[in-house]
This record gives C-alpha cells, structure tokens and sequence, in this order.
C-alpha cells in the first residue's frame, strides 16, 4: 500500500479483512502436510522439506491463479476500476507475500516447532486432538466410500454438474439487480417543484410545510433547506444508528407518504447515490428522438402514465413539460405612432417599472446603496396589470399602455434539454422499497419497446447509465480473469485438460452463491460489490481443485491407475480443503456481521463468498474427481 501511495480506507480495509482468510490458506496447506508425513514417522525436518517439495508447485500455481483474478479487476476503468483499484492490488500484495511465506517461512517454523503427535500423552489438549483426529477419520472413510460409489456412475455426476451449469443462467436472471445496495447515510434528501409561476410568498410557504413533515419524526437530528429558482432543497438529517430504530430506507417511503399531502407542490424524497460519480434521482431514463419537442411531449406524457400504472415507483416525473405560461405585450405600431411614441420609447418605459436593474448609489449613515427603480409588487403581480401602466406621450399627456397594447398569454416548456444531440425527454424517478434498480429500468425498456413508435429511443443517465455501463465492464471482467487463469493453469501442468477439469469448479461455487443471492437472502442482490466478490471465488474455488489434480498428476506418476490416483489424491487433500474452506468463511463472518457504515456493501460480498465457497467445495470434492476420470491424461510411471 504504501509503494502504490495507498491510503487506509473501507476498500482497502475490505480488502486486508479478506486477506485474512486468505494468506492463512497456503500456510494451512504446508502445515497439514508436514503434519501428515510426521505421522508416518518422518522426523521433523525431513517432513518439512518434502512438503515443501510436494506443494512448491501447486502453491505458486494457487499464488498466480488469485493474482490473475485480480489483477484485470485493478485496470478496470470507470467507476468500479476508480472504486477498487486499491481494493484489488492490496490483495495482490498479500497473496504474493503469502505465497514466498508459504514456502519459506511456513516450513522452516514446521520443522522446528511440530512434534510427531504422542498417543501416551495426558491432559486435555492430547483428548481434544485425539477427539479431532477420530472426527476427522470417521468423516475421512466416508467420504472415501461416497467418492468410490460417485466415481462408478460418473455419468450421473457429469449429469448433476451440467444441471448445476445450466441452472447459472436462471440463478442470474432471477436475481435482482442494481448498481449498488442502498447504504443508511443517515439523510433523506427532499426536492420540492413548484409551479413555474408560484410567487415567493407561495414557495416559501410550501418550505415551511416541508419543513414541519421532516422536523416531527423522532429520528431526526436536524433539517437543512435551501431555495433556488424553480427547486427547493431540504434535508432531514437522522440520528445517530444506535439513537433510531428505523433505517433511512424504512422512513423514505413514509416520509414521501406524508410529502404527497402537501397541495400546490411536488415533492420527492430520495436518498442520496451509494457510489460517487452521479448525482439526481436513482432512475433516469431517457427517450430520445427527432421529432418535434410537442410531439415528444405527447409521447412522453403517455408513457409516464403507463409506467405509474406499474406501481413499481413512488414518484415518477418528466423534464418535459408545457405549463409555463408566457404573456407577451403585442403593441399597435400605427396607434403608437401617431400618439408620437417610438418603440424605443415604450420599451424603455416598461423597462424602467420591470426591468429592476440600478441606476445608482446613494449614501446613508456612512453606507451605500443601489438605486433601483421599479414598480412596487402589488402592481407587478399578474399580467393584466401591466395595461394600468402609464406612458408619457411626446405631448406630455400619460396614457395607460391599454391603450396602444393588448396581451396574449401562452404556454411554453420549462426547459428544451437534448441527449446525445437529439430532442430528449428524461423520466426519473424514485422506487418503492424491494423494487431494484435493475428490475425498475427493465420494467421500462419493456415498456418503451411495447409502446413507443419508431423513430423513438432510449438510453440512460446518471446512476441509471453508471449501473448500465457498470455491470456490462464486470462481466467482460469475469470472463477475462478466466481466460487469463486458463492459460496460467495450461502453463503450468503444460495440458489444456488440466485447466479444464480444475475451472470446472468456477461455475460450482457460482450456482452456490447466485442461490442465495436470488431468494434475496438479507436483501442480497447483483451489484458491484457481488459481482466482485464473483470474480473472487474464481481464484478461491480453483484452489481445490489445484490440489487435487496435482497430486492426482504425481501419483499417477508413481505407478498408479488414473482411478486409484484421484481418489487417494482426493482422500489427501480432503482435510486442506475444508481447513482452507472455514478459514476463508470464518474470515468473512465480519463482513456479514458488520453493522454502522457501509455495512449492506460488506455484507453482500461476504455472503457471496461464504455461500459460494462452501457449496462450491461440497460440489468440487465429487465433480473435480469425475472430471479427472473423464478428461485427465493418463500418465506414465517415470
């Protein structure tokens, strides 16, 4: 961290948590294996150096595996490269330490610190490893009996693998989805529209009943407002967590219950975006074309109906609209002219009581102040007033403005936006609690593909188009730190089988995780922080299956049948891999654990790789083995 100019913060911090169960993997790995060779009467150093031996080559493998997964996940761009850069090669930087440990470190502590384990030995450390040892012997043969039945109808379990495969794809669509899960930043954010034409008196009372909505909630510490021309701003900012019984997310939807009450303005409460970078309401969605702004408001109007019917939204609004109301003042030239008034002149006159621009200072106890001539707001309060204005003739005689003009009112849009340099139209909006980000912009793309006529798009903005674009880079990712892993495993078992019957674990792990996050376990959902924590299984799964086809490889070498090799080679690594297995689990009951800030993030991928992990290694110690009798070469005593 500190040759990369790193600071300490909640990513790298995530990222040293995660550490945690991960540099004690290849310790773990040598430990049990030296551990192993004592009992069949080595002594300690010659234990420890055939360990080494036996595990130099899977450990550098395992080593670069987790470097290759997040190695693609550092040079990311956009918001997930800026938010997890640190994140990725802090890691890096652990697993690579943790590897040179492994096979330096970790053997010469083995040989001097490990003793063979003495049976005649008293007390209850020697009861609880003989207890430990009897557990995992009994667990040990059953496994052993359940491979050997398994490896006898390898078709069935190739079958059980490509349902498992198969059933990724409805995992993955059935899931919910969004750029990121909704953290409690202990405010809720109102944004108050008026009517185009509401004067200062009416907003100001529309403030005040703003105000009293969020002020009378226990949960709130304070209330900050801010008005600007056409919009006010407040925010109701809550108590501390352990002073409030309800989270941001409980009050916001009866906080905008309470806002719609108000008569005369619209008002939206939202929450403010989980991830830097965007800013406006959660859902943005845009419709875009080149036909004429009415048109597209017609259109636009439409659709924003429909998609309220969906009850999917607690507030829904477009930035096209046609209420504002213009009056213009059309003046008779000839009329004018002949009361010997130019244009010029009556300009300048309405200019004068309107326009509100100074003229000049005058000085008051030391002081000075803007001369400002204009007509007082009781005479400026409609338009129709404007024809009781007089205007001094070249005569000299005043005549009301009545009598050279009339006025015309009409409405005109708020605002013409474009997007993309077409004519636009933006729908956002706020959801209701349970409905996802991702489920809200499907439900309107459907909507916008069913009801808009050709000549009509859509595209995204702001936290919509980060999620769009997001999850799009993450998946290219997924499947890069794939590639990339693939072609380090076929480097190193110099086979292309190899590789194939280890990745085999990758989709495993994945089914595991997308099950829970598909039944929405604690409000699990896909995201940023699941969808890495995905691509973190890929190396952590494929540790297992490393291991396995390793060993499977040198015994091979030694004289036995493909059969007998992959299940010793299972039998030998089963106890590593469950060690590795509660030791990576174990370090990420934390996050799953963790509560104040940023917790829901932490908690979505600690859940991914606890779940996936743990289903994904009860799945691995079968499929890998049936793979190996289906794929594996045969290799030669030598």
């Amino acid at each position: 961290m500190l040759v990369f100019g790193f600071s300490i913060n909640l990513l790298t911090l995530l990222a040293l948590v995660l550490a945690i169960g991960l540099v004690v993997d290849d310790a773990i790995i040598v430990v049990e294996n030296v551990d192993r060779h004592l009992k069949e009467g080595l002594k300690p150093m010659e234990a420890a150096i055939l360990a080494a031996r036996e595990l130099a080559s899977p450990i550098v493998v395992m080593t670069v595996v987790l470097i290759a997964v997040y190695i693609p996940i550092g040079f990311m761009g956009g918001l997930t490269g800026a938010l997890f850069t640190e994140f990725a090669f802090t890691l890096v930087g652990a697993v690579t330490i943790s590897g040179i440990v492994a096979l330096t470190l970790s053997p010469m502590m083995c040989s001097r610190l490990l003793k063979p384990n003495d049976p005649s030995r008293k007390g209850w450390q020697a009861r609880l490893v003989l207890f430990l040892d009897h557990r995992f012997d009994a667990l040990h043969r059953r496994y052993q009996r359940l491979l050997h039945s398994t490896l006898n109808t390898v078709p069935v379990t190739l079958v059980f693998a490509l349902i498992v495969l198969g059933s990724i794809y409805f995992l993955y669509a059935g899931a919910e989805s969004e750029l990121a899960p909704q953290e409690d930043q202990g405010v809720i954010i109102t944004a108050s529209t008026s009517a185009p034409d509401a004067t200062l008196q009416q907003r100001q009372l529309y403030s005040r009943a703003v105000y009293k909505t969020l002020v009378k909630h226990p949960e709130t510490n304070h209330v900050f407002q801010l008005d600007m021309p056409g919009r006010s701003i407040a925010g109701m900012v809550l108590k501390p967590w352990d002073e409030r019984k309800k989270t941001a997310s409980e009050l916001q939807p009866v906080i905008q219950r309470e806002l719609n009450r108000i008569a005369g303005v619209r008002v939206v409460a939202f929450q403010p975006p989980p991830l830097p970078g965007s800013r406006g309401l959660p859902i943005q969605f845009v419709i875009q074309t080149t036909d004429p702004f009415k048109r597209l408001h017609l259109i636009a109007t439409k659709f924003l109906q429909d998609a309220q019917k969906s009850g999917m939204f607690m507030f829904l609004d477009s930035d096209l609209k046609y209420d504002l109301p213009q009056s213009r003042v059309v003046i008779d030239r000839e009329l004018t002219a002949q009361l010997g008034l130019s244009m010029r002149n009556v300009g300048g006159a309405l200019s004068s009581m309107l326009g509100g621009g100074y003229v000049n200072y005058f000085s008051l106890e030391g002081r000075s102040y803007k001369v400002i001539p204009q007509v007082q707001q009781r005479y400026r309060l409609n338009p129709g007033q404007l024809k009781n204005y007089y205007i001094r003739t070249a005569s000299g005689a005043a005549v009301p403005l009545s009598t050279i003009a009339h006025i015309e009112t009409s409405t005109i849009p708020e605002a013409l936006n474009h997007f993309q340099q077409q004519n636009a139209a933006t729908i956002s909006g706020v959801t209701f609690p349970g409905v996802t980000q991702g489920q809200a912009l499907s439900y309107l793309k459907g909507l916008a593909e069913r009801t808009l006529p050709q000549g009509y798009s859509v595209d995204y903005a702001g936290q919509s188009r980060q999620f769009m674009q997001e999850s799009s880079a993450l998946v290219v990712t997924f499947f890069f730190a794939l590639i990339i892993i693939f072609l380090a495993l076929a480097a190193q078992f110099e086979s292309f089988r190899d590789p194939v019957i280890i990745l085999i674990t990758v989709p495993m792990s994945i089914c595991g995780a997308l099950i829970f996050i598909s039944l929405g376990i604690g409000g699990a959902s896909l995201n940023i922080y699941t969808e890495v924590g995905l691509v973190t299984l890929i190396g952590l799964i494929s540790k297992h299956g490393i291991l396995i086809v390793e060993f499977a490889n040198n015994l091979q070498k030694k004289g036995h049948n493909k059969r007998e090799a992959i299940e010793m080679a299972a039998g030998i690594r089963l106890r590593p891999i469950l060690m590795t297995t509660a030791a990576m689990v174990l370090g990420v009951v934390p996050l799953i654990t963790a509560s104040g800030a940023g917790a829901v993030s932490r908690f979505n991928m600690g859940l991914v790789i606890a779940t996936g992990l743990s289903v994904g290694t009860l799945f691995t110690l079968f499929v890998v083995p049936a793979m190996y009798m289906l794929l594996a070469a045969q290799h030669k005593k030598g």
